[in-house]
């Protein structure tokens, strides 16, 4: 019998819970999910095979702490389904540019002329799916189409979506980062997945304090598709991480926040090119002259 707890909060306490959740539940097999719903609200469901609906219940509430005491919560027993694929078959495929992201089930869709990326529902967040991730994706696809960018990093990589977008359009080297483990041997199996592990160096880190992180700098490229509070407190880093001429594109971001992210890296001498909206979320182009 599957048991799912689902928690619902809005994106930023969402994607923490589901990173808790994957965390502490991940290596016991739970399939932890994060969706979009309507009013600005997204689920984090959990489905768990042992256990009863009590004691799960108990357990969430205790590990995620203050944390969870916001999110309402709801477990409930299923009927025996295989609720991977199921979750699966929603994904439907999603063309963005030249890039085709879609999951196993339907690696037939792949036609020429598409750049196809293969991403499935798992433990690591960004399917492509969430408007920030399509964002960074029609925005990278204008790019690469005219600047043959030598050195990239993707920073808060998730599943490595934005990472194997560029590994195949550039077939240039790659550092993928993002500060959960768990997210980083995921984005390494999807670029062996995609056939462009050779040219994606994947590194756990908080920040940009890796060493393989300096050690590609500096970057003509840099996306980070992550949140607003850490983008701005990065930007002291971050910003001499970037060439001369060097392109930063930037999304997790809600338009009110637009201007403080702006101002945090036009302190360090960068400047706003483009500010583009997907579906309620921003995504920036700046320009290091």
């Amino acid at each position: 019998m599957t048991i799912r707890a689902t928690l619902t909060a809005a994106f930023p306490e969402a994607r923490r819970i589901s990173n808790f959740l994957e965390r502490d539940y991940g290596g016991d097999g739970v399939v932890v999910s994060l969706d979009e719903r309507s009013g600005g609200l997204w689920s984090v469901d959990a489905y768990f095979e042992e256990g009863s609906e009590e004691e799960i219940a108990w357990t969430i509430r205790d590990r995620l702490g203050s944390d969870a005491f916001a999110a309402p919560l709801t477990v409930e027993a299923l009927p025996d389904t295989d609720w991977v694929r199921a979750g699966l078959e929603t994904l439907k495929p999603i063309a963005v540019g030249r890039f085709l992201v879609h999951g196993s089930h339907d690696r037939a869709l792949a036609r020429p002329g598409r750049v196809a990326i293969e991403i499935d529902a798992g433990l690591a967040f960004g399917t492509g799916h969430h408007a920030t991730t399509a964002g960074c994706l029609a925005v990278l696809d204008r790019l690469v189409s005219t600047h043959r960018f030598r050195r990239s990093l993707d920073l808060g990589t998730g599943s490595g979506v934005l990472a194997i977008a560029l590994a195949k359009m550039l077939r240039r080297k790659i550092v993928a980062s993002d500060i959960d483990p768990v997210a980083v041997e995921v984005a390494a199996e999807n670029a062996a997945r995609n056939a462009v592990a050779p040219w994606i160096e994947t590194v756990t880190s908080a920040g940009v304090a890796h060493a393989a992180i300096r050690a590609g700098a500096p970057y003509d490229l840099v996306v980070a598709n992550i949140l607003a509070e850490p983008l701005c407190r990065l930007a002291p880093k971050l910003a001499p991480l970037i060439a001369r001429g060097g392109t930063l594109v930037l999304s997790g971001l809600l338009p009110p926040q637009r201007e403080r992210v702006v101002s945090a890296f036009g302190a360090q001498g960068l400047r706003l090119r483009t500010a583009r909206i997907f579906d309620g979320w921003s995504v920036l182009v700046l320009h290091k002259p």
